[in-house]
């Protein structure tokens, strides 16, 4: 699947957003090791520390499949005007299943993408300097 296709798949994945409290939908799609794809979508809560970014939903939906390994990544903001990347925490989660050369990309609605990887998100994670992976 190419980078087009993923984003294309969080795209629709956003629309699945549960978010009443900032308007602001997010979807993710993961591109798992055997080609399939894993969507998520973010869902908010009043208690606003519960809230489950659209990236973290993917993995833990794909983990719950048995699927542990990802090739790629797209996250879609169709609310915001500019490319939002992924907050800290999802940076932190996504490197746990995705090498550091693994593709990234996202975008809003303004139709600007960025295109990047795991590693350059996460520079100096000490899961990669390690060598556990």
């Amino acid at each position: 699947m190419d980078m087009d296709a993923l984003f294309k798949a969080a795209w629709d994945a956003a629309a699945n957003s549960y978010s009443p409290y900032s308007h602001f939908r997010v979807g993710a799609a993961l591109l798992a090791e055997d080609g399939s794809v894993i969507r998520g979508a973010n869902v908010e809560n009043r208690s606003y520390g519960l809230t489950i970014c659209a990236e973290r939903g993917a993995v833990m939906a794909a983990v719950s499949q048995g699927k542990k390994r990802f090739s790629a990544l797209a996250i879609a903001t169709p609310d915001a005007d500019y490319p939002v990347g992924p907050c800290g925490a999802c940076r932190q989660v996504l490197s746990e299943f995705m090498d550091s050369a693994a593709p990234v990309r996202f975008g809003g609605r303004g139709g600007q993408q960025v295109d990047t990887t795991i590693g350059a998100l996460l520079p100096h994670d000490s899961l990669y300097e390690l060598g556990d992976r």
